[in-house]
């Protein structure tokens, strides 16, 4: 009997019947209140009706067009409707289907545009689990152990982590500035250096937001040293943190974006984006893949751009964000274990400590897993699994922002309680 493979682990036991919306409807005949949201891809909701329509019709007409044989509709709407929100300079796009993949597309770009090898990650940034996307990520060892070696000219400087240093914000950006360019003195110089490759908002690595000053600190940095500025907005962006792009809480443009996850609704499909002029310097066939810019996938996109904009979500996505950020605000004055609460729009990060102030995964994993039982959906994130992060899809209403704290507010109590009469 074929089995999946147990490497996988099930962050819950549900198995879906069918989802709408916010929802998740099980086999097992509950309603869940989904606030994973496939983490942060189901953008519109779970099978938002136009967005349906639009697969549906695509499907009926062509499925897969290997773009750099024949070019198709879906893909030359989608690059338009992408000139909509991306920042003006960045007027040209690669597809991919993964954001590992654009990861990958973008670190090969900056070493080609610049002539240089060498790039510079960031202390708990995910960029994903493929050999180069995996050496840059330290999100947690689990994405890049065992099976070295990993990829060179691979650099990693300190994250402005405010709440694990005990500092504030601007010490802790001043700090990672600060050896941010002793690394530049030390070990990849910047003649040697061709990009910093950093997430708007953390999030493997604890749903923590960059503060806009280090943007600006790295994107004067890249600017005098010729080194380009690469921002993964593949979980922060298409309006998750409550502006179109994560970035854009700085007053910064990147040299290339990344894109996936809530792109598409849910469809795999993934891009970078660049100036022309950079995008040029790239060599002839570095570019390209079997399933990149799929038009199903494509179709999807540009409804979701459509159904983003018409139903005004990014200013949804900055209400509800509040709403929930108060929600748990207020809970966490009343629980010294909630060590601190942060995020941006429907982003959001609770890092649960112990009485002594280190990370306490274990309650947050008992969180999470008592919240299936309040039918409320949740996943850990954070280096120690010690963060829950709440991920809602941008429809989120009001009343789900409410029903979910209670949820949460419940599932705090009884898993504490379960900690407490286990002796931990």
């Amino acid at each position: 009997m074929t089995t999946l493979s147990p490497l996988l682990k099930q962050a819950t036991p549900v198995v879906v019947e069918r989802a709408l919306g916010s929802w998740i409807y099980g086999t097992d005949g509950a309603s869940y209140l989904d606030f994973t949201s496939g983490i942060g891809v189901t953008s519109t909701g779970h099978c938002h009706p136009r967005v349906v329509a639009a697969a549906r019709e695509q499907t009926g007409l062509i499925i897969h067009a290997q773009y750099t044989t024949v070019m198709h509709k879906p893909l030359l709407e989608l690059t338009e409707k992408l000139g909509d929100v991306l920042p003006p300079a960045l007027d040209s796009v690669f597809y991919a289907t993964s954001g590992s993949e654009a990861v990958e597309a973008s670190i090969r770009l900056a070493r080609m545009a610049t002539g240089r090898p060498n790039i510079i990650a960031f202390h708990g940034g995910f960029h994903g689990r493929t050999v180069a996307a995996a050496s840059l990520t330290t999100a947690g060892t689990k994405f890049r152990s065992g099976f070295s070696p990993l990829m060179g000219g691979v650099h990693i400087a300190p994250f402005p982590y405010a709440f694990r240093y005990g500092w504030d914000i601007e010490t802790a950006v001043d700090f990672a500035l600060k050896e941010l360019d002793y690394l530049l003195q030390t070990v990849t110089s910047p003649a040697d250096t061709a990009g910093f490759i950093i997430e708007p908002v953390l999030g493997d690595g604890g749903y923590l937001p960059t503060p806009p000053r280090f943007l600006e600190g790295l994107r004067e940095r890249a600017d005098r040293h010729g080194i380009a500025l690469i921002l993964d907005e593949v979980q922060a962006g298409f309006g998750r943190t409550g502006k179109f792009w994560g970035h854009q809480f700085s007053s910064i443009t990147p040299d290339i974006l990344i894109t996936a996850k809530g792109l598409a609704s849910g469809f795999p499909i993934s891009a970078i984006a660049a100036s022309s002029s950079m995008m040029s310097k790239g060599w002839a066939g570095s570019q390209g893949g079997t399933y990149g810019g799929n038009a199903v996938a494509a179709a999807a996109a540009v409804a979701t751009i459509a159904v983003v904009q018409d139903e005004n979500l990014v200013e949804n996505a900055r209400l509800r964000g509040d709403e929930l950020r108060a929600g748990l605000d207020s809970l966490a004055l009343d629980n010294p274990l909630i060590g601190n609460v942060r995020g941006l729009g429907l982003m959001q990060g609770i890092e649960f400590v112990t009485d002594a102030g280190e990370p306490n995964g274990a309650l947050a994993g008992a969180v999470q897993q008592a919240a299936i039982g309040e039918d409320l959906l949740l996943l850990t994130c954070g280096s120690a699994g010690n963060v829950i992060r709440m991920i809602p899809a941008l429809v989120v209403s009001a009343q789900e922002i409410e029903t979910g704290l209670e949820r949460f507010s419940a599932a705090l109590r009884v898993a504490q309680r379960e900690l407490v009469s286990q002796g931990a």
